[in-house]
C-alpha cells in the first residue's frame, strides 16, 4: 500500500468518526481537499517531510472543523473576519493607516474585508484553490466552508515571522493610495466567497506573488513595515510603561519619540534633568529586560539610542573601547554576530546552544554597557 493510500484510509476513518453528520460524498470532498490536487507527491517525500506534510493536513482540517464545517455561510464568514481581525499586528497596522488616511470613519473590519476580497480576486494561489474546491465539492455550503478554511490557513502562513496577511495588506495599501478605498456592499460579501468559486478574470489580475509585484513591493516595504510596526509597538510599550512602571515614563516615551532632547523633556515634565536621565535608564532596563525580550528589541533600542548596530549600545567611542576590551572572546563573537544582523536563533544554532542561553548572555552584555554609561 502506498503512502497516499495510507493517508486516504486514515482520513476516511477520521472523517467518519469526527463528522458522522456529513454524507459520504461530503466526506470524500473534504478528503480530496485535504490531500490537494497532486496527492501522489506524498509518495516522494522523506519521512521527515512526510511528517511535516501530515501536520499541515491536520492543521487545515482543524481550522475547517473548529470554525467553518456545518456553519451557516454568513456565520462562517464572520468567524473568518473575527479570526483574522484578532491578529494584533494586522489590527494595529490597519488602525494606524486608517488614522492617517482620509477614510477615518472606516473600521478595522471594513478594511480587512476589502483586503480579503482583493486576495480572493487577485492572488494566483487563491484562484487555483477556488478552482480546486470547485472540483472537489458541488454542495455550495461545503464549498463555502472549504474556501473560508483555505483563506484562513493561507493568510496565517508565516513569512519572515509575520502572517502572510500583513504583506497582502501592504500591497492593498499601494493600490488604495492610488485609487482610494472603495465601498463594498455588505450584502455581497458572503456571496463572493460562497458562490463565485471562479471569479471574473476579465481584468486579467496580476498575482501578488509575481516577480514584478514582489519587486514593486520591496521598494517601499522596508519603510512602510518599519513605520507601521513602530507605531504599533510604541503604543503597546507606552501602555506597558503606564501600567507597570510609571505614567511619567509613558509621557517620557511619547516626547522622546517626537525627537525631543532630554533637556526639553525635563522642561515639559517639570523634572530635574538628573531625574529624567535616571528615568531614561529605568525605561531602558524595562525595555530590554522585560518588554523587548518578548517583543521587538531592535525597535526599542533604536528609540532609546542604545541599539548595537547604530549607537554602539549608547556608549561613546572611548566607553565602547573600554567595554569591548572587558569582554571575553565568546562575548565579542556574540556581539559581532548580532551587529552583523544575525538573529538570536541563528546564533544559537551556530554555537550549538539554546536560544534562551544566547538571549540571557545578550541581556547581560546590554545591561553591563548601560551600567558603564551610567557610571560615566
Amino acid at each position: 500500500m502506498t503512502v497516499v493510500e495510507d493517508l486516504r484510509q486514515e482520513w476516511r476513518s477520521r472523517l467518519k468518526t469526527d463528522s458522522p453528520d456529513q454524507s459520504s460524498v461530503a466526506q470524500e470532498s473534504i478528503l480530496n481537499w485535504l490531500l490537494g490536487e497532486n496527492p501522489d507527491r506524498f509518495n516522494e517525500l522523506s519521512p521527515e517531510q512526510l511528517a511535516i506534510a501530515q501536520q499541515a493536513i491536520d492543521y487545515r482540517y482543524r481550522i475547517l472543523q473548529q470554525r467553518y464545517l456545518g456553519a451557516h455561510p454568513e456565520q462562517a464568514y464572520r468567524k473568518l473576519i473575527q479570526r483574522l481581525g484578532s491578529l494584533f499586528l494586522i489590527r494595529s497596522k490597519i488602525r494606524t493607516w486608517v488614522a492617517l488616511s482620509r477614510d477615518r470613519h472606516r473600521s478595522v473590519m471594513d478594511v480587512l474585508q476589502e483586503v480579503i476580497q482583493e486576495l480572493i480576486q487577485n492572488d494566483r494561489y487563491m484562484r487555483q484553490q477556488m478552482l480546486w474546491i470547485g472540483q472537489c465539492a458541488t454542495n455550495p455550503r461545503l464549498r463555502n466552508a472549504l474556501m473560508l478554511a483555505s483563506i484562513e490557513e493561507y493568510c496565517l502562513r508565516p513569512i519572515r515571522n509575520q502572517p502572510l496577511l500583513v504583506y497582502r495588506f501592504v500591497n492593498y495599501l499601494r493600490r488604495s493610495q492610488r485609487g482610494g478605498m472603495t465601498q463594498v456592499p455588505a450584502g455581497d460579501l458572503v456571496r463572493l466567497v460562497s458562490e463565485e468559486i471562479t471569479p471574473d478574470d476579465a481584468d486579467n489580475p496580476v498575482s501578488l506573488l509575481d516577480s514584478e509585484a514582489i519587486s514593486q513591493h520591496q521598494d517601499n516595504q522596508a519603510w512602510e513595515e518599519q513605520q507601521m510596526l513602530r507605531s504599533a509597538v510604541s503604543q503597546e510599550f507606552a501602555t506597558y510603561l503606564e501600567e507597570q512602571v510609571d505614567p511619567v515614563a509613558a509621557r517620557w516615551l511619547h516626547l522622546h519619540l517626537q525627537g525631543r532632547s532630554q533637556e526639553a523633556i525635563a522642561k515639559d515634565l517639570n523634572l530635574p534633568i538628573k531625574q529624567v536621565y535616571r528615568l531614561r535608564e529605568k525605561i531602558s532596563y524595562h525595555a530590554i529586560r522585560v518588554f523587548a525580550l518578548k517583543k521587538h528589541p531592535d525597535l526599542v533600542t533604536t528609540w532609546l539610542g542604545t541599539s548595537l548596530q547604530e549607537h554602539s549600545l549608547g556608549l561613546t567611542p572611548d566607553q565602547w573601547q573600554q567595554f569591548w576590551h572587558s569582554l571575553t572572546l565568546d562575548q565579542q563573537q556574540l556581539l559581532n554576530a548580532l551587529k552583523a544582523g544575525k538573529t538570536v536563533e541563528a546564533i544559537a544554532q551556530d554555537l550549538d546552544q539554546k536560544t534562551n542561553q544566547i538571549m540571557g548572555e545578550w541581556i547581560k552584555l546590554y545591561l553591563a554597557a548601560q551600567a558603564l554609561r551610567s557610571a560615566s
